[in-house]
């Protein structure tokens, strides 16, 4: 790649250092589009230091190298103050990855920003943004409706049980009795759903394998024969601050929702469930790029999560089991979530993988 002797290049970055903060990837350029700062994401995408970068003309770094040369000087000839294209960027020692290009000129009259955005990383965000909208309206929705239940549900119950002190007949009695337990059981549910938002958040400095660790005792005590529970711990993984019960809750959760789904499995002997923990580095979620985030995993061998339900698994009232409320994984991630995290599921019949997302200090 050809050095440019700049003589007009920057004395310093000062400037331009507020760009290292930004999870999209960003290169301030002169008119002739030679690199005078490159931020730390783009950095690690391309995998060599921002001082190689620095000088080099930054179009030989995509496969069609005349498509920036046109933006730029479609940009400095005031033809147009921002341009937009998809282009593929090479990357030193990897496959080229396809970006989304903002080319953008500044009040600068000599230097130009481009801004590039990975097209996997925008479906993702898109993704997370759509996920954290449904969440929200999922939120109001739940306390709204859980409220407007509640109220004559007490109403309901106690005019069941004034009518059965009434009532002389067994028979007739069998029914107020029906009456108290179904609106028994719809308050519990309705104190299930507010439950996250009535409880204040407890934060504490969490071991996450001591959550693991607890949500592995429970599980095992609820079906101690013909489950195996695998640990792949990274066991280099700090403490970090949350609330650990909810964090308790959002695993075994997942945990108990994949035990169920593993029911013929644990039948025959031969059902799996994997806890696993990983560090990730330089990731973007909730439009916010964390240097480091806790992955954790839990993965079984079971049929997987019906077609029918993947893409509404965590809306509320959603189940693919007869019987279950819908509600362990929409409460799941709503306690993530309250740790600026994420779950995310992938799922094949043979492999269902739920991935928790949680940034890390």
């Amino acid at each position: 790649m050809p050095k440019s002797p700049a003589p007009h290049a920057l004395s310093s970055h000062a400037p331009y250092q507020s760009f290292d903060l930004l999870a999209t990837l960003v290169t301030v350029l002169d008119r002739k589009g030679i690199v005078r700062f490159s931020n730390a994401a783009l950095e690690d995408v391309l995998g060599i230091s921002r001082r190689s970068i620095q000088g080099t003309a930054f179009a030989e770094l995509f496969m069609e190298p005349s498509q920036l040369q046109n933006a730029l000087e479609g940009v400095s000839g005031n033809e147009f103050d921002a341009l937009r294209y998809d282009a593929w960027l090479r990357r030193n020692g990897y496959e080229p990855v396809p970006v989304h290009v903002i080319i953008t000129r500044t009040e600068s009259a000599d230097a130009i920003i481009a801004e590039l955005v990975p097209l996997e990383q925008q479906t993702r965000q898109d993704r997370e943004e759509r996920l954290t909208e449904q969440a929200q309206t999922n939120k109001e929705l739940i306390r709204n409706l859980a409220h407007e239940i509640k109220n004559p549900l007490g109403g309901i119950r106690g005019a069941a049980q004034l009518l059965e002190m009434e009532i002389d007949s067994p028979e007739l009695t069998e029914y107020t009795q029906v009456i108290i337990h179904e609106a028994d059981r719809l308050q519990s549910l309705v104190d299930r759903l507010l439950a996250p938002h009535r409880r204040p958040h407890m934060v504490s400095d969490v071991n996450i394998h001591e959550v693991c660790e607890r949500v592995r005792s429970l599980i095992l005590a609820e079906f101690p024969k013909g489950l195996r529970v695998v640990r792949d711990y990274d066991t280099s993984i700090p403490e970090f601050r949350a609330d650990r019960e909810q964090l308790i809750q959002a695993v075994l959760n997942i945990a108990h929702n994949a035990a169920q789904a593993l029911a013929e499995r644990i039948a025959e002997g031969d059902a799996c469930l994997t806890f696993k923990t990983r560090v990730t580095r330089q990731i973007t979620f909730g439009k916010q790029r964390y240097r480091l985030a806790l992955e954790l995993h839990v993965v079984d061998n079971g049929p997987g999560v019906p077609d029918s339900i993947k893409d509404r698994i965590f809306y509320p009232l959603v189940s693919g089991r007869e019987g279950g409320s819908g509600l362990g994984l929409t409460l799941a991630q709503t306690f993530v979530q309250q740790h600026h995290g994420l779950i995310e599921v992938d799922s094949v019949p043979g492999r269902t993988d739920f991935k928790i997302l949680i940034p890390l200090p």
